[in-house]
């Protein structure tokens, strides 16, 4: 039984000294492979114009709600629908008989009116030698003279009366105040319309240019205030100018637009104010009532930094690091400062500086304080 025992302690001897001899011969195994080799990318600042997205409706740049000014029987529709009018072009044709009557019995007012003044200009003419030589009273010469100025009085009254006669004639036929698209006529032939009705026969909209207003938080207003005054964003008034469209599809409109102005009221319920934008619509892409997106720069990021999305991880917490690459070829987890999104690449608010080596390759194959073997400068 000694025996025995002897030889199994002597077995186990032997198993753990080939356990610590494979331990010990680990670390030059390892050693044997090959550091990793990355590719990174220099930090380099650069200006960067900042842009802000906002979403708002088209309008039309001019709009005009064609109304009667006199009242009577439509007679005529004298344009398409949905086509294009000038301004000047008539549209329709109210009846005239009733107006033309007016204007004959205003110029036969006027006519009378001339009459009757030559008649009370004579009999002054006559009493102001009569009462000289006192063959008629001084007041039958006063009521002459009286009946005198009556009668130019009367002139002007049937000169206005003629001239209101012809405009009301002119007024049946109603033509386009501005020039654009006119839309679907509200009336037909035969229909009774009344001076100044509330309701618009038709409505001509321009759609070139074209107006997009945006709404914007007075808050993020606020901050870009703040931003400018710090010097963090540089304000180019013609940069401010520009303005870009974007529509539901994410696609892009091809014309830029201008800033016109940005409204002086705040909505109380929604604490957003209106911006408007204009933009030119040769080709009547944009229509009013579609909803868009308008692009416009804020200002210019002098020292931007701008990092390849595949760059930059999340610890659990949500913090965003990246791999720098030190001057002895180690690896050093750096946490960093993002912003919005460039393209494909984050904007780095704080954590890196110039010159700075970014790891965008072999990130698998690297761990915070190891060094690395090759490095490959990539082209951001």
């Amino acid at each position: 039984m000694a025996r025995w025992q002897t030889r199994v302690h002597w077995w186990m001897v032997l198993a753990v000294a080939t356990l610590l001899s494979a331990c010990g011969e680990a670390p030059p195994q390892q050693q044997g492979f090959p550091p990793p080799q990355v590719g990174v990318i220099t930090v380099t600042p650069e200006p960067l114009k900042m842009t802000t997205t906002l979403a708002g409706r088209t309008l039309a740049s001019l709009e005009a709600e064609v109304r009667p000014q006199v009242s009577g029987i439509l007679l005529e529709r004298l344009f398409t629908e949905g086509a294009l009018v000038e301004q000047g072009q008539q549209l329709y044709q109210i009846d005239p008989a009733p107006y033309q009557a007016d204007l004959a019995r205003a110029k036969a007012d006027i006519t009378k009116a001339r009459a009757n003044l030559k008649t009370a200009k004579a009999k002054a003419e006559r009493f102001q030698i009569l009462v000289n030589s006192q063959a008629v009273s001084k007041q039958d010469f006063d009521d002459a003279q009286a009946q005198f100025e009556q009668a130019q009085a009367q002139i002007d009254t049937a000169e206005a009366a003629l001239e209101t006669a012809t405009i009301n004639l002119q007024y049946t036929k109603v033509f386009a105040p501005i020039s654009g698209r006119v839309g679907r006529s509200s009336v037909t032939a035969g229909a009774l319309v009344t001076a100044n009705q509330s309701q618009p026969l038709v409505t001509i909209q321009q759609f070139d240019p074209i107006f997009v207003d945006v709404t914007e938080s007075t808050g993020a207003l606020t901050e870009l205030r703040r931003a400018w005054a710090s010097g963090e964003l540089v304000r180019n008034q013609s940069d401010a100018a520009e303005v870009s469209l974007l529509f539901e599809d994410g696609s892009r409109y091809q014309q830029k637009g201008e800033f016109q102005f940005a409204d002086i009221n705040v909505n109380p319920s929604t604490g957003t104010f209106t911006i408007r934008t204009t933009f030119a619509n040769p080709d009547e892409l944009l229509l009013p009532g579609m909803f868009v997106r308008a692009e416009l720069v804020t200002g210019t990021r002098e020292n931007a930094i701008l990092i390849p999305a595949k760059g930059v991880s999340r610890t659990p917490t949500g913090a965003a690091t990246v791999m720098v690459l030190n001057s002895d070829n180690v690896v050093e987890a750096r946490p960093v400062t993002v912003g919005e999104m460039r393209g494909n690449s984050w904007l780095v608010l704080s954590g890196l500086s110039s010159g700075e080596r970014v790891i965008l390759e072999g990130l698998q194959f690297v761990r915070p304080g190891a060094p690395v073997g090759g490095v490959e400068q990539l082209a951001q």
